[in-house]
């Protein structure tokens, strides 16, 4: 069976989060620009944005996909492929259940980092040992019909909605621990892993993301949002949060830059002109900058690829 391979940053800001710094249409630019087949504006409770830019996207050679990034009771969700938002402030499983009801995918992002409103472990539902099932032969044990009736008895949900992805590298983490938490996390309940940038500036896109074999299409051409979230679901993802080498982050930094300069003096919008000369400044520091960073990214890239 044919098969194509799918680049996408999973989580990223526009300017329509409280902290983000970007137009969706720029983002959309950089992007493609940067060889990504896909970008899901994950916004902090709000999806106006992200729905337009998944209108967008195929203007920009893109695969369109809306999302959001919820605040449950218990720590952040990402509901991606949803075209409402979801309820705020409810139960972690009740939201991943909403979300799976309107075809979406639910994903952990920066799972156990509380800081960053992260789910503590305990919060997330995950399945738990079948005391009542029945043993067969090899060992292992097979549900009892009467399983969904006994849950029911005690009070437990007769279906247990789980996530569908863990978010096992987050770019913006500032070490490696929090990472490699959350892949012992998804290898233990054989989740589904991801990558994203997290990125809340336009520099920072696709600096970790997402490769997703999306079976049965012969060119990305072919692929569909819809196609995704389901290769989501199989599992067919490869992780990519290796950063890359200075001298190739200095170009990003300068191409980010260069193409923020251009966008806004394009848009010809009274606000342009402060955002151009911001770009043109960040073009001319983008080495100094990329310097900056890649001295403290020297001293954790093992952590953050081991």
């Amino acid at each position: 069976m044919s098969s194509v391979t799918v680049s996408i940053d999973t989580h990223v800001h526009s300017d329509e989060s409280y902290d983000g710094h970007e137009p969706v249409e720029l983002i959309l630019e950089h992007a493609a620009e940067i060889g990504l087949d896909a970008v899901v504006i994950t916004d902090h409770d709000v999806i106006g944005e992200s729905k337009r830019a998944a209108e967008l996207a195929p203007e920009y050679g893109l695969i369109g996909i809306p999302g959001v990034e919820v605040s449950t009771a218990h720590g952040h969700l990402l509901a991606v492929g949803v075209e409402r938002m979801p309820p705020r402030r409810q139960p972690y499983d009740e939201t991943i259940e909403w979300i799976h009801d309107r075809g979406g995918v639910a994903i952990v992002p920066h799972p156990f980092q509380r800081s960053r409103h992260g789910v503590r472990q305990r919060n997330i539902p995950v399945p738990k040992p079948d005391e009542d099932a029945i043993p067969v032969s090899d060992g292992s044990r097979e549900s009892s019909p009467a399983d969904g009736d006994a849950a029911a008895a005690r009070g437990e949900p007769a279906e247990l909605h789980e996530v569908d992805a863990v978010e096992v590298f987050n770019a913006w983490l500032f070490t490696g621990y929090r990472n490699r938490r959350a892949r012992r996390f998804a290898a233990k309940y054989d989740y589904p892993g991801v990558a994203a940038s997290d990125a809340h500036h336009l520099e920072y896109v696709g600096r970790a993301f997402t490769e997703v074999e999306v079976e049965g299409r012969e060119s990305i051409a072919d692929v569909t949002g819809d196609d995704v979230l389901d290769a989501i679901r199989k599992g067919t993802t490869t992780v990519d949060g290796r950063r890359a080498p200075i001298r190739m982050a200095a170009k990003h930094y300068v191409g980010a830059a260069g193409r923020k300069s251009g966008y806004y003096a394009r848009t010809g919008a009274v606000r342009s002109a402060t955002a151009a000369r911001r770009g043109v400044a960040e073009t001319l520091s983008a080495a100094r900058v990329a310097a900056i960073q890649g001295t403290h990214r020297a001293a954790r890239i093992l952590s953050w690829v081991t």
